[in-house]
């Protein structure tokens, strides 16, 4: 009888595979990077034919290390990076050009076009989220804009949009012999084009922004008793595998983090900062900036949906810090040199790299750092980038309460940042809340192979996940309200300072 389920987490800056056993401990993982293509101001592209070279290796690792024979293996989960957009020709598999990644900004004037009539909240009702330069339906638009033929070739079904999950599900399932053309509804609510209360595609969305429907994917449930279909066996998994689970990287670690009930909510810090909470069973339409989304959906039940508060740069901050000014060797280092110092000597550090995301949702803001004087050396400057993700994580906490009409009484974190124990420390003290960290952070890969696992039957259902998620440690606030207020007041400040930079 088949006894694992493997999970294959396609992130921002690499891709990993990681083999559970039916206990949900880890029996073998693989990682591997990919490029980060920077060709002019406010562009990030990845090359898909490398993500998918990527994912065989790791998968193939991750089996070798487990010692694993395939037919073992009873079911494969996908998670993403969400709003990344490849299209690629359905008869060869050759990409139309680089992935447009979701921090990309190269929609920015097609967004400033599209909200001029109605203005950015133009299709929030329909998709709960405002036509800004994060989302997939403009970047498909810039894309047959652009690049010659493509156009052509979408109307006639030849040319597929996908984003990265259904990329690496159509060739894990065959490619161009046979692979089958699916998303799920967590990333098909990120793309402007689906409409959060049909949750199937929107004709007059895809009229408003230009995107021929032969070009899209069937919508499925995140957890598909049905299957979406199978790996090949001569595919890198060695063996027809169902593929059954699928969820975009935010809410696959909502579901790994069991937050499965209405009012539970998690943050995820990994090169962007996402903060997820549970609504129940109805889309909660947003005030204050925040994005509403499907949270998930199990086989045939309602989808479950969720409010998000999405910060651009939280994790990628250390990175430049690590690779443009060379100040650290590796990330890990950030926390030492933070240390060296009380606080941050009162600057701030804006990371505006591709504009604001949640709450503000401003594509003309642009990085700053404020507050130097000569009293300043590289620990501060440590710190503040440090600091900087867990003010962005206030902003969207402050919103959420203000819509929901609730504040967390905890915030429960995974991601590769959770392990900077000072940055975990400052999240509660800026907070006033405990900040909460599971015995296993990397929870995105755990959402993904519980989707799978449940629709195999692997596991029976969704409550009996809870009984096996273990707090690690916990942070309680030391700081007191005034020296909250006053440090928040100073980033607010700054923030000012940064937003519409641009003419």
């Amino acid at each position: 009888m088949a006894r694992y389920v493997a999970a294959v987490d396609q992130g921002t800056t690499s891709t990993r595979c990681v083999i559970f056993d039916e206990s949900f401990s880890v029996v073998a993982m693989d990682q591997k990077e990919h490029r980060q293509i920077y060709p002019r101001p406010g562009w990030v592209e990845h090359d898909p034919l490398e993500i998918w070279e990527r994912t065989r290796d790791v998968i193939r690792g991750a089996l070798d290390r487990a010692g694993v024979p395939p037919r073992e293996i009873a079911a494969v989960g996908v998670t993403n990076q969400r709003e990344t957009t490849v299209i690629w020709d359905r008869r060869t598999g050759r990409p139309y050009g680089p992935a447009i990644v979701w921090q990309d900004t190269r929609t920015a004037e097609l967004c400033e076009e599209l909200a001029r009539d109605g203005g950015p909240d133009r299709f929030r009702d329909r998709t709960g989220l405002p036509v800004a330069t994060y989302f997939s339906g403009p970047k498909i638009r810039w894309m047959l804009d652009h690049v010659p033929g493509l156009r052509e070739d979408a109307w006639r079904g030849n040319a597929l949009f996908g984003t990265v999950d259904t990329w690496l599900i159509w060739w894990l399932t065959g490619g161009p012999d046979g692979g089958v053309h699916v998303t799920d509804v967590t990333n098909a609510s990120r793309t402007l084009l689906m409409n959060l209360h049909t949750l199937d595609w929107d004709e007059e969305l895809l009229q408003a922004i230009g995107v021929p429907r032969a070009m899209l994917p069937r919508i499925r449930p995140s957890s598909d008793p049905a299957f979406y279909g199978s790996t090949r066996p001569d595919g890198p998994f060695g063996a027809a595998i169902p593929v059954c689970g699928d969820l975009g990287d935010q809410q696959a670690a909502l579901v790994g983090q069991t937050c499965l009930a209405p009012g539970e909510s998690k943050n995820t810090y990994g090169t962007g900062c996402f903060l997820l909470l549970h609504t129940g069973n109805r889309p909660v339409p947003s005030r204050k900036g925040l994005l509403t989304t499907v949270a998930y959906r199990l086989g045939e039940s309602p989808a479950a949906y969720a409010l998000e508060g999405s910060v651009a740069v939280a994790g990628a901050l250390v990175q430049w810090l690590r690779d443009n000014l060379g100040l650290i060797e590796r990330s890990a280092e950030i926390e030492t040199l933070a240390r060296s110092v009380e606080d941050s000597g009162g600057i701030y550090f804006v990371p505006a790299f591709s504009g604001l995301f949640a709450p503000h949702w401003n594509s003309k803001a642009r990085g700053l750092i404020i507050g130097l004087t000569r009293y300043i050396t590289k620990g501060h400057l440590a710190r503040a980038v440090l600091e900087a993700t867990a003010y962005q994580t206030r902003e969207v906490v402050e919103a959420m309460t203000e819509d929901a009409g609730v504040g967390p009484a905890e915030l429960k974190v995974d991601g590769g940042m959770v392990r900077n124990e000072l940055l975990m420390q400052f999240q509660a003290d800026i907070l006033g809340i405990p900040v909460v960290r599971p015995a296993f952070t990397e929870t995105t890969s755990l959402g993904a192979a519980y989707a799978a696992g449940l629709a195999a039957g692997v596991w029976p259902e969704p409550e009996g996940l809870r009984r096996h998620w273990q707090e690690d440690r916990r942070w309680t606030p030391q700081w007191d309200h005034a020296r909250r207020d006053a440090a928040y007041r100073g980033w607010l400040k700054a923030v000012g300072r940064a937003v519409d930079w641009l003419d």
